[in-house]
Formats: C-alpha cells, sequence, structure tokens
C-alpha cells in the first residue's frame, strides 16, 4: 500500500532521499540482503530477527505492530485423522527455518510437552511447503497469512492450531545499524507513512483485501479473511512489554538449541540519535 501509493517518496523526496524497492518471500532473506548491505530498511516477523541477532548481523529494531496470533497457525489435510498438534508427534512439518512460523512450532511444542526432536521438521520456504503440502508428502504445514488463509479457502487444508493464547506475532521494522547511525532522521517519516496507511487499511479492511488480490494475484476472499483476522499495523517504537516478548522467544530459541549464543535483545533496540 506504501507503494502503491507512494507516501514514502513523499516524505522521504524533501529530505533529499529516493525509496527503492526490494521484494523477498520471508524475512530471513531480507536480513541477509541488510547484512550485506544491499538494503538499508526492512520488515518480518518475530524470529528472523533474533536468528540475525544471534549471527551477529547489525541492525537495530525501529519499530514493532500490534500482535496478529491468529494469523498464524498450522494445517493439516482436511481428510487427516490428526485432530489437534499432539497428535503430530512423530510427523512431518513444514516451515520456513528462522521464520515466525519456527517460533510458533516451538511454543505449540513446549505447550505439548514436547521438543523438536518429537517430530520430522522440513524447512521449507513458503512455496516449496505449500507444494509439499498439496502433494501429500508432508503431515502438516506452520504458515502465516495470506498462505493460511489460501490454505483454508483455495486448498485442502484445516486449521489444528494458531497461535493464539501466546505473547507476539508482531511485525518488526528495522534498520542497518550504520546506516541508520549515519540517518536518523529517516526513523520520524518512516513511522508515520506506517501508521497513516495502518490506519487506512484497517479502517476498510474489504478494500484493503481487494487492492492487495489484484496486487498478489490471490482471491478477493483469501485476502478478506487474512485482512479481517490481521492486526499487525500501527508501528510504533519498541517499549518494555515488546521487549520482554522479545527476549523470550530468544530465550526459547537457545534454550531448544536453535541458536548458539544468549542474546540480549535490548542491545538490539534504537534508543534514537545520539
Amino acid at each position: 500500500m506504501l507503494r502503491n501509493e507512494g507516501s514514502l517518496e513523499k516524505k522521504f523526496a524533501p529530505l533529499g532521499y529516493a525509496i527503492e524497492w526490494r521484494e523477498f518471500s520471508y524475512g530471513s532473506p531480507i536480513l541477509e540482503a541488510l547484512s550485506g548491505g544491499s538494503i538499508d530498511v526492512g520488515h518480518s516477523g518475530d524470529a528472523p530477527v533474533i536468528f540475525a541477532q544471534a549471527a551477529g548481523i547489525p541492525f537495530v529494531y525501529i519499530a514493532a505492530t500490534d500482535e496478529s496470533p491468529e494469523s498464524a497457525g498450522v494445517v493439516v489435510r482436511k481428510n487427516s485423522p490428526i485432530q489437534n498438534f499432539g497428535e503430530l508427534r512423530g510427523k512431518t512439518i513444514a516451515f520456513a527455518k528462522g521464520s515466525s512460523s519456527h517460533h510458533l512450532v516451538a511454543q505449540l511444542l513446549t505447550r505439548a510437552g514436547m521438543t523438536f526432536n518429537d517430530i520430522k521438521p522440513a524447512y521449507l520456504q513458503p512455496a516449496d511447503a505449500r507444494a509439499a503440502f498439496e502433494s501429500g508428502t508432508i503431515d502438516a504445514w506452520a504458515i502465516w497469512d495470506p498462505f493460511l488463509a489460501a490454505a483454508e479457502l483455495d486448498g485442502d487444508g484445516r486449521v489444528i492450531a494458531t497461535g493464539a493464547g501466546f505473547n507476539g506475532h508482531r511485525e518488526y521494522y528495522f534498520a542497518r545499524k550504520e546506516f541508520l547511525a549515519a540517518h536518523p532522521e529517516v526513523v520520524a517519516p518512516l513511522l508515520a507513512a506506517l501508521v497513516e496507511v495502518g490506519v487506512k487499511a484497517k479502517q476498510d479492511p474489504k478494500a484493503t483485501a481487494d487492492f492487495l488480490a489484484g496486487k498478489l494475484g490471490i482471491s478477493a476472499a483469501v485476502m478478506e479473511r487474512s485482512e479481517y483476522r490481521k492486526q499487525r499495523y500501527n508501528a510504533r517504537p519498541l517499549d518494555g512489554g515488546i521487549i520482554q516478548e522479545q527476549q523470550e522467544a530468544a530465550d526459547t530459541f537457545h534454550r531448544l538449541g536453535l541458536i548458539p549464543l544468549e542474546i540480549k535483545v535490548s542491545e538490539n533496540v534504537y534508543q534514537g540519535p545520539p
């Protein structure tokens, strides 16, 4: 929506900046691109930034959205005998490694009294996971909207678990640390543009869904289901509660051996210009 309306271009032109848009399939490749210096600002779900911090990628958080726990879930095929997440013990679950769905699976396993040793993880990006799900080569797929809504409405999916009941499930905006240190003036207009478009998106979810359906080549029905349960707007600076949420997620990944060392999320939170 920002790109279509030219909002960023309008806000940044007086400051002497041009905007270039780069498209990625999910959060982890965005952070890899940021590490390589090919982008300056990006956004992702909660898990990729944790893996990035553990890997030493030089970024800082600049904003977080509201929670949207029901925008992520686990689906099985409609004819599957599996009725709840606990019945996936010994089964193959697909999700993108280092993604918000990776985090969701970790949370669901903990709640079910299981670990990753109790399942067969299949680390697949969304397009590959969808193909595997439709072909029946995996038992379940952990994914976010609009892929989740598409699996429900256009595919053969049945939701057996969502992020409901867990903290987090936000999206985060971040910047390359070196870039932001040199250009702190970009934060205020960026957040202003995000807030403006977020308000507009939530005022008329159906219009937002229709617009996105046309842009993304996804059915209007799928986008409507996604938008009516999506709360990942209202970008704002991270407060203590949001930082604690991310810290708990980071501690979970470390406890499970998914990141090699403990990290302190607050060390990567932007505190404003020096």
